[in-house]
């Protein structure tokens, strides 16, 4: 259950991020409000899959989450640069995320 937590976490700090840059573009309570949802929501999550996992590895997971999702948003819906490194850097993110929990 630890690592449904886990990954919950890290969904939820992508989608604080991405109402990160929709505040840059438009500011509004509304964005404001999802924000810091999906940073709270991230943060609880985090703390309970801490609850099992230890403290290195949930951390990793949950940053690599965060960081490779929001760089995956940025391409997909705010026309960031798509190129092979930058793929190729996302999926060693993920590489050492799934070795982690291979590990664990």
């Amino acid at each position: 259950m630890a690592w449904i937590y886990l990954v919950g976490a890290g969904l939820f700090e992508v989608f604080g991020v991405t109402m990160i840059n929709r505040i840059n573009q438009r500011r509004s309570m509304k964005n404001y409000s999802l924000m810091s949802a999906g940073f709270v929501c991230s943060f609880f999550l985090l703390s309970l899959a801490m609850r099992d996992l230890p403290m290195g590895t949930a951390y990793a997971v949950w940053t690599g989450i965060g960081a490779s999702g929001g760089a995956l948003v940025g391409m997909l819906y705010y026309g960031e640069s798509k190129s092979t490194m930058r793929i190729l850097c996302i999926t060693l993110v993920l590489a050492a995320a799934v070795g982690l929990k291979a590990l664990s």
